[in-house]
């Protein structure tokens, strides 16, 4: 009589497949984004421990050639915080920087509201228009708006002279005048920003549910009070987050005001990171300089945050 051992079949996961190593599942995310990490290493967070550490230092021109350098404490930043010109860069900044995203973010809601007003010919016109602007690179666009706004031949000065508004302006050197030099700046960073803003609030605009403005304008509410009452607020967590973004993004605006005015005329439009690149690579104080950026990091660091929080608490929301 032969007896056979029954043997417990192996365990088996989905499909009859034997069932994964749990450390190995834990491990194959780590080996896929070690790649992307050490680049993110590289690029971001070693520049920035060699910029406090150099932000310690009395590192000038003559350190680059020399490469001799003292550590000087806190002294650099005891020199920023005690700088009037770097407080009034700082005000600029934050003026600049509110003048911008309340221009972009209601111009941008304005663009939006009347996209979803255009039949859809029209509306892929303007959609258009708007990536070919959003795609057009800054310094480019930069130099192409100096030409906009020469004397002599700017187009934009020949054509306010038409208008016979403001008078002649066809001499008039926007970059050597305080207010139209920012008013320029302003009216190019807020149209480059406007594309980005009016797509996506009319990505969201077009998700609210059309039943409750039919039923709000069968109540006989106005367009504003609808506009008021149901779009901006399915429209608050994209709102919100569309302006903490554009307040990080305006607030590291250089290119512009560099090529445009340089921070001039007489420091108008020097705002904290033109006020750092004269610091740094005009006077060649590269350790005040590197002690300025270390602050504006921080001061973004901190609008970051309240970035991400409210990002995790809009994805709670939903």
């Amino acid at each position: 009589m032969s007896t056979s051992t029954e043997r417990p079949a192996p365990r088996t996961g989905t499909e009859g497949t034997p069932p994964r190593p749990r450390k190995r599942r834990q491990l194959a995310p780590a080996i896929l984004l070690t790649p992307a990490g050490l680049v993110m290493i590289a690029v971001t967070v070693l520049p920035i421990i060699l910029l406090v550490g150099i932000s310690f230092t009395d590192f000038n021109q003559r350190s680059l050639f020399t490469g001799t350098y003292s550590g000087v404490g806190v002294e650099q930043y005891t020199r920023v915080f005690t700088d009037p010109d770097f407080w009034l860069s700082l005000l600029r900044t934050i003026l600049f920087t509110a003048a911008m995203v309340i221009g972009s973010v209601v111009i941008g809601m304005a663009v939006a509201a009347l996209m979803t007003r255009l039949g859809p010919p029209m509306r892929y016109v303007v959609t258009v228009v708007l990536i070919c602007a959003w795609a057009m690179p800054n310094v480019a666009s930069s130099i192409v708006w100096t030409w906009l706004f020469q004397p002599g031949y700017g187009v934009l000065n020949w054509l306010l002279t038409r208008l016979m508004v403001f008078g002649d302006m066809t001499a008039t050197n926007w970059a050597q005048d305080p207010l139209l030099s920012a008013a320029s700046i302003w009216a190019l960073i807020v149209w480059q920003a406007v594309p980005f803003i009016a797509l996506t609030l009319y990505a969201a605009q077009i998700q609210i549910p059309i039943e409750y403005y039919e039923a709000a304008r069968l109540d006989g509410a106005s367009e504003w009070t609808i506009y008021r009452g149901i779009t901006l607020v399915f429209l608050k967590p994209t709102l919100l987050l569309i302006t903490i973004l554009s307040i990080i993004w305006d607030f590291n605006v250089f290119n512009q005001i560099w090529l445009i005015s340089r921070g001039g005329p007489d420091s108008a439009t020097t705002t904290l990171g033109v006020f750092t690149y004269q610091t740094a690579f005009v006077g060649f104080d590269l350790g005040g300089g590197a002690a300025i950026s270390v602050i504006s990091t921080v001061i973004l660091l901190g609008l970051t945050a309240v970035y991400i929080r409210n990002l995790i608490r809009s994805g709670e929301d939903l």
